[in-house]
């Protein structure tokens, strides 16, 4: 679709100055024009500057929407999610209000082993199905970019069922969606006592064939005490590594073992979690150029440890937002939502937290250069939002203020 936007009452760039992320006094840079003008050609962003100013030769049958009364942004990249699962754990919420333990409930029948078993269970289209509601009320939403995780299968047969389920949504949905494969989530039942020999199995047997068929372009591990050791991940990153297949961690979420320094090692693409990061572990991630991903919601939910994303920005560390959505700890994909948790418990600005939603978030994809900003020769996703000027969108949370989605250059009509 060829499109005119014209009129934008207020046009938020996120403009990248040439940058692939950004960090520290930069993330503050927006890069706003007041009634802007934006066109589409292609499925790209063509001429982006005030309306005043428009004066390209466009075909007289061109579309034309008037966003006088709209706020224009970059579509929300979410860098980290683990949508594909089957089965709830509401229960467990309750159980946890009532001051049962992690261990309790796991004892009871539910933590993560639950999602595990449920997953295991449902065929390849009852995942497809129950994932493909989340991602189109995600694009409702304004997120236009989501990264999926495998990581409840936690065998050959049902992390490449994963897999395949999230390659197939990526193919039949207008959404980007970027595969990862999380083996190394949690150890299975299978190996309780072994964990040495799971890791084995993902390096032997699963990596090798998921980079064959190309099914991941990231290969995810939790790095935590209680679920894999620093070393055991640093094997399946050396691994994964000559497969093409780039490296991301869970790191530091629950103590301090060395994840966010190996990060920087293997010079992963992001770092995330981050909930119990301290100065070292920030001081490595500036050195390396790895992206800190925080995830507010998670932190929210389960009432515990913020990130230090203040300490983190003003280190020089670029920092994402992203949402976690998860079946365990974070039952929500808003991104709004997460920006305002981000600046009200995070001590984040609102042009930070939009700045890490959306470029920074694609450059914890290895997107940055086609997406997460609204700039010419870039994929044209934006969103427009029924709201007096962007920072309306974090202070008036919990509703969805969105007017209109453009993918790609594809108006969405919902």
């Amino acid at each position: 679709m060829n499109l005119i936007i014209k009129n934008i009452k207020q046009l938020v760039t996120v403009r990248s100055n040439g940058m692939p992320v950004k960090s520290g006094k930069d993330m503050r840079d927006l890069g706003i024009i007041e009634r802007a003008t934006v066109l589409i050609q292609n499925g790209l962003f063509a001429w982006i500057g005030s309306s005043a100013e428009f004066d390209q030769t466009v075909d007289e049958h061109i579309d034309i929407l008037d966003a006088s009364e709209l706020v224009g942004l970059p579509g929300f990249v979410d860098s980290h999610t683990h949508l594909l699962f089957a089965g709830t754990r509401e229960d467990e919420f309750a159980m946890r209000l009532e001051g049962k333990s992690y261990q309790e409930i796991a004892e009871a029948g539910g933590g993560i082993l639950s999602t595990v078993q449920a997953t295991r269970t449902a065929t390849k289209k009852e995942l497809k199905r129950i994932a493909r509601h989340h991602v189109d009320t995600m694009l409702t939403e304004g997120t236009t970019t989501v990264e999926i995780k495998s990581g409840y299968g936690l065998n050959e047969k049902d992390e490449i069922k994963m897999l395949d389920a999230i390659n197939d949504l990526a193919e039949e949905c207008l959404m980007d969606i970027v595969p990862t494969f999380l083996g190394a989530h949690a150890v299975p039942p299978e190996f309780k006592n072994n964990s040495d020999a799971y890791v084995d199995l993902i390096c032997t047997r699963m990596l090798p064939y998921i980079a064959q068929r190309k099914l991941a372009k990231f290969c995810d591990v939790f790095c935590e005490q209680g679920y894999f050791s620093v070393e055991q991940c640093r094997r399946i990153f050396a691994t994964a590594k000559p497969l093409g297949i780039r490296n991301k961690i869970h790191a530091d979420q629950l103590t301090q073992i060395g994840a966010s320094k190996l990060a920087a090692e293997v010079s992963a693409v992001s770092a995330d979690h981050l909930e119990q990061i301290g100065d070292a572990g920030i001081a490595a991630l500036k050195q390396s150029g790895t992206i800190a991903t925080v995830l507010p919601g998670v932190s929210f939910f389960l009432e515990d440890k913020y990130p230090p994303a203040r300490k983190i920005i003003d280190a020089g560390v670029p920092l994402a937002i992203a949402s976690d959505f998860n079946p365990g700890s974070c039952m929500s994909y808003s991104m709004p939502m997460m920006m305002t948790i981000a600046c009200t418990h995070m001590s984040m600005t609102p042009e930070e937290a939009l700045t890490a939603s959306t470029l920074n978030g694609a450059a914890a994809l290895g997107l940055s250069e086609k997406l997460g900003s609204i700039e010419v020769g870039k994929q044209a996703d934006i969103v427009l939002y029924d709201i007096p000027g962007y920072r309306y969108l974090a202070y008036h949370f919990g509703t969805n203020h969105v007017a209109k989605v453009i993918k790609h250059g594809t108006y969405l009509d919902f």
